[in-house]
Formats: structure tokens, sequence, C-alpha cells
């Protein structure tokens, strides 16, 4: 149950991150956009601190970067009409498939210890 609950807050300090870059780009008025980028960058912190108190490091860093990267990626797509190639997807796909490999390494190696 701890571990879920460490997966949870690393995907929310992703799309914290995202949301912030998605803030500096999406609003022109300049004190809201640093403002939002400051709250969401808090945010995204605090869900990370939060994410290596159940997880070890390897395991909240990699899902916070891919929780980042597939939702900066298709917040481009949606809300900037910005291409995302063939390449784009297989290599996200990639980046998930490898995360999921080393989160699943990582908790073996641990029970082993135990």
């Amino acid at each position: 149950m701890e571990g879920s609950k460490g997966y949870v807050w690393a995907i929310s300090a992703g799309l914290n991150a995202a949301f912030a870059a998605i803030a500096a780009k999406l609003f022109s008025y300049t004190l809201i956009r640093y403002v939002l980028v400051i709250a969401f960058n808090l945010a995204m912190w605090g869900c990370y601190v939060n994410s290596l108190k159940a997880l070890s490091s390897l395991q909240a860093t990699g899902t916070n970067f891919s929780a980042n990267f597939l939702c900066s990626g298709l917040a481009g797509f949606f809300l900037f009409e910005e291409a995302l190639s063939f390449r784009w997807f297989v290599g996200a796909l990639l980046i998930v498939i490898g995360v999921l490999i080393l989160n699943k390494s990582s908790i073996e190696k641990k029970e082993s210890k135990d």
C-alpha cells in the first residue's frame, strides 16, 4: 500500500512540473505566469519529497520524469498544436517500458534484502 501511494505522489510531481511549464507558456500576463510557475513547482517538490518517503530515489525519479514527459508532450499537442511524430510516441513508449522495468527490478531487489 505504501508503494502505491509513492507512485501516486511521483506521478503528481510529474504532472505539477508539466503544469508549471504549461502555465509559463499559456499565460501572457507576467505576474500570473510567475505565481503559477512558482505554485506548481512548490507543489511538485512537495509531491516529489512525499514520493521519496515511500519509494527508492530511482523509482520516484523515473516515475516523475515519465509523467512529466508524457503530460508535457500531450499538452503541447492538444493545447499548442505542436506536432508529435511517430518517433515521439515510440520514444514515449520506450520511456514508460524502461521505467516499468526499473521499478520492477528495484522492488525485487528490495524484497530480496528483507
